[in-house]
């Protein structure tokens, strides 16, 4: 087990669960000291859990969970069974068609905040990447909590009907409108210069809709399978099959933006 100090009052634990979904494995951030707060205990490894009791022991307060995809939040139903603690979250029609079903004792909505003696916590709602997503703004600190809403060195995957790439640009500016001065991801490490972050993923993600939008003038009519490999020709092509799921988020927004219209399962330029 490692934990690392990232405050005086923020611990972070990393499950081995590494892949190419992960990087080095989901983060579990332990908040303060007499009344702790768990945010995502990760995947259903009990050796992790075990972990996270073992550092909070009667201290645990409440467990806190981003979104309720594999990786972040099936271990917390482990520790809330392990330790009988509260679990806050927000579960979503479309988030329960695609997720496992947890059983969350308080829906937590954006602008409700969470407060202990130590620390208070704001709940920001940012749809995207999962139609439940939040993330957790710890007002005595400046630090965000972005669960996949934002990670240190890697793209979020967005995929539909879940994932919106509308919503998931919108969440994006949100962001702009809180203090925050350093981001604490899901996956990988802490980000120190949080504006230009979200403002750099703004720009690929625009950048990404512009290319789209050539390759279709260039191509003419075509599938998502004949627009990958142009679209996404800076990425290894074994990663072409994850990258259908942004690209038909994209094609989404365009359709919405009547921009693109869909034939079958083939897109096109509105003239």
């Amino acid at each position: 087990m490692k934990i690392t100090k990232l405050s005086p009052i923020i611990r972070r634990i990393t499950a081995g669960n590494s892949n190419m979904f992960t990087g080095p494995g989901t983060n579990s951030y332990l908040l303060g000291k007499n009344e702790v707060t768990v945010i995502d205990p990760g995947p259903p490894m009990v050796n992790h859990i075990e972990d996270l009791i073992s550092l909070t022991g009667k201290s645990l307060k409440q467990i806190l969970i981003t979104h309720t995809h594999p990786d972040h939040s099936p271990g917390a139903r482990i520790l809330k069974e392990m330790t009988g603690v509260p679990l806050y979250g927000l579960t979503t029609e479309s988030s329960r068609k695609r997720d496992e079903e947890i059983a969350i004792d308080k829906i937590l909505n954006h602008g409700d905040q969470i407060k202990t003696s130590e620390y208070s916590i704001e709940v920001i709602h940012t749809p995207g990447h999962a139609s439940n997503h939040l993330c957790y703004f710890l007002i005595d600190e400046n630090t965000l909590f972005t669960g996949d809403h934002i990670m240190e060195g890697s793209t979020v995957v967005i995929a539909p009907p879940d994932g919106d790439m509308s919503e998931y640009l919108k969440s994006l500016e949100l962001l702009k409108e809180y203090p925050i001065k350093i981001i604490a991801p899901g996956h990988g490490d802490l980000i120190h210069d949080p504006m230009a972050i979200v403002d750099a993923t703004i720009e690929h993600r625009l950048q990404r809709e512009h290319k789209i939008i050539e390759k279709l003038e260039k191509l003419g009519p075509a599938s998502v399978d004949e627009l990958v490999n142009d679209v996404y020709d800076d990425v290894a092509s074994f990663l072409h099959p994850i990258a259908k799921w942004s690209l038909e988020a994209h094609l989404i927004k365009l359709m919405a933006n009547k921009v693109v219209s869909k034939n079958k399962q083939v897109y096109v330029l509105i003239e």
